[in-house]
């Protein structure tokens, strides 16, 4: 929910979440719409292999970490390279521990 919001928030556009992990700890987002892709011509030959929107998954990561979760974030289907939606997978490298801190 907290990555709905934010997108919401800063992009203009609410991703969908799809979660087939069976252990829970990745799942996707898919956007209908990626807002950067406006941003971008069609990439020469030379430069295929440049993933523009590469910038959303260091976002994600780096809030994640904000959080202390560490999450590997990486992209699964990308409009520019052709495909119908944008989807960015998410994977959990660690449960987040169950922290309670006492006063002394």
């Amino acid at each position: 929910i907290l990555l709905q919001v934010a997108f919401k928030m800063y992009l203009g556009v609410t991703p969908s979440v799809s979660c087939n992990s069976v252990t829970g700890n990745e799942f996707s987002l898919i956007l209908d719409k990626n807002p950067l892709v406006d941003f971008v011509e069609e990439l020469p030959a030379e430069r295929a292999s440049l993933c523009y929107c590469n910038l959303l998954c260091g976002v994600i990561r780096g809030a994640l970490e904000m959080v202390h979760l560490a999450a590997e974030v990486s992209f699964l289907q990308d409009r520019l390279k052709g495909d119908a939606v944008t989807e960015i997978g998410i994977t959990f490298l660690r449960k987040p521990e169950d922290r309670r801190h006492r006063r002394n």
